[in-house]
């Protein structure tokens, strides 16, 4: 999208006087507004923010303001509930901000917004009880985002995810007992994960995988009377690895 324009820059006179400015000379005078570093009608985002900064009952002024970047500051610093408008604006940025500052109660409406940060703002905020209304976002930071959030006892629901670094966070925070699922993932960075997990029985029966860092990672879960025949393994870390662990018990 085209954003809108800025308006020209306010008028500066060599003194330092902003000419046209409804603030001058209180605020100069005040020191609560510096020329060419805190100043409201600026084009400058940082200038716009140190001013608002400094004059926060002022920001509510500026929530419909016609440049995008002083609605997105002002949106910083006005109170909350004067903000509730904005979750509609026509602007990316300015919305970000927004879904960053609503209470949670009020950031459903935001669910489907057309601009993946404002979702991922959105996912990392949401009550856990709504999150399910995410799982199936076109994106996938979204999804590992509500992966990572998601109760224990939801996440089979997304075991089946299409994108594996969704099925790695799953596999990172499913329950042991539960990994079976994602055991013959068919992408072998899932299934080291579920090895690095799984209870003995399935660790014993990942040492077969034909990926070697998956076997390699099933080493340290499985029972020791699975690993004898690994010392044939054609991967030299797999057959270290379970000579390691065979040589510690005997030592023991």
């Amino acid at each position: 999208m085209t954003r809108e324009q800025a308006p020209p820059r306010a008028g500066v006179g060599k003194l330092g006087l902003c000419s046209g400015c409804s603030y001058f000379p209180e605020y100069l005078n005040s020191l609560r507004c510096t020329p060419g570093d805190a100043c409201i009608r600026a084009h400058s985002g940082r200038q716009i923010d140190r001013f608002l900064r400094q004059n926060r009952d002022e920001a509510e002024k500026y929530l419909k303001d016609i440049f995008w970047e002083r609605r997105a500051i002002a949106a910083r610093y006005a109170a909350v509930d004067r903000i509730f408008e904005l979750k509609s604006d026509v602007d990316e940025v300015v919305r970000r901000v927004v879904a960053s500052r609503l209470p949670t109660d009020q950031l459903i409406a935001m669910i489907s917004d057309p601009d993946r940060e404002v979702r991922l703002s959105v996912a990392a905020r949401l009550p856990e009880p709504l999150l399910l209304r995410l799982i199936d976002d076109p994106d996938y930071l979204i999804r590992a985002t509500v992966a990572r959030r998601l109760p224990h006892g939801q996440l089979a629901k997304m075991a089946r995810d299409s994108e594996r670094e969704v099925r790695k966070v799953v596999a990172t925070r499913l329950p042991p007992f539960a990994l079976h699922m994602l055991a013959n993932d068919s992408e072998p960075e899932v299934r080291a994960v579920v090895a690095e997990r799984a209870l003995p029985g399935l660790a014993a029966a990942m040492l077969g995988d034909p990926e070697w860092w998956v076997r390699l990672a099933a080493v340290a879960n499985a029972p020791l009377e699975f690993l004898p025949p690994l010392a044939h393994d054609p991967e030299i870390e797999v057959r270290e690895a379970a000579q390691a662990r065979l040589a510690e018990s005997e030592a023991v």
